[in-house]
């Protein structure tokens, strides 16, 4: 899930970013309980892009204080409900009490197996494929599996559905190769409006569409 929208619903309303922001982290909350519910393999949340270091500096710090206390608050909740906590893209660059609250939440619930919950931080998927190349290439040829074999998301499911929300239609550099064969679906729901009902229309319109993977 490419999570838009956060900004221009607080722009709407007259409110800072930050507020945004806040009431986007409430969404997650629900969408993740939500999405545990109905039996999906992985979840995928796109939190932070290696691009969004170009925002103002209070809005980032805003973001970091934001995930500081998403971790702390729900990570009790993700290990008693047997949710495995994923994190694709470099977060080791993250500040360092960051950095040690993620490792922990990561080896807390590193043997869950009811769901994956990852979250890209910190994420591009250009980066990603450069490094997966260049991993690939010092092991030796460079193929698609090799690669596919070193992108963050190795060993997760395959993409089967990509949703984004706020009415923008592009990948914003997420996930491009995991995306080639994934079927999309798009809102005009900002982020914080975004509901588990509307998430429910989507994973049902999905089961209706037909996977040709480029055959017939």
């Amino acid at each position: 899930m490419i999570m838009d929208g956060n900004g221009r619903w607080a722009k709407k309303r007259h409110l800072p970013r930050a507020l945004g922001h806040k009431k986007g982290v409430e969404v997650v909350r629900e969408i993740v309980r939500h999405a545990a519910t109905t039996g999906l393999e992985a979840l995928s949340l796109y939190a932070f892009s290696s691009e969004n270091w170009k925002r103002p500096e209070d809005e980032v710090n805003d973001l970091m204080g934001l995930l500081r206390g998403f971790i702390k608050s729900d990570i009790d909740e993700f290990a008693a409900n047997d949710v495995r906590l994923k994190i694709i893209g470099n977060y080791k660059v993250l500040a360092p009490d960051i950095v040690d609250m993620i490792d922990d939440a990561l080896a807390r619930t590193a043997h869950n197996t009811r769901t994956t919950l990852a979250v890209a931080l910190n994420y591009g998927s250009q980066d990603e494929l450069v490094r997966a190349a260049q991993a690939a290439a010092e092991e030796g040829a460079i193929t698609a599996e090799a690669i596919e074999a070193h992108l963050d998301t190795a060993d997760m499911p395959p993409l089967d559905l990509l949703i984004r929300t706020s009415g923008e239609q592009r990948l914003s550099n997420f996930m491009l190769w995991q995306a080639a064969y994934a079927e999309l679906w798009f809102t005009e729901t900002l982020w914080p409006d975004f509901t588990p009902a509307e998430f429910d229309a989507a994973l049902a319109e999905f089961s209706t569409r037909e996977r040709r993977y480029g055959g017939r």
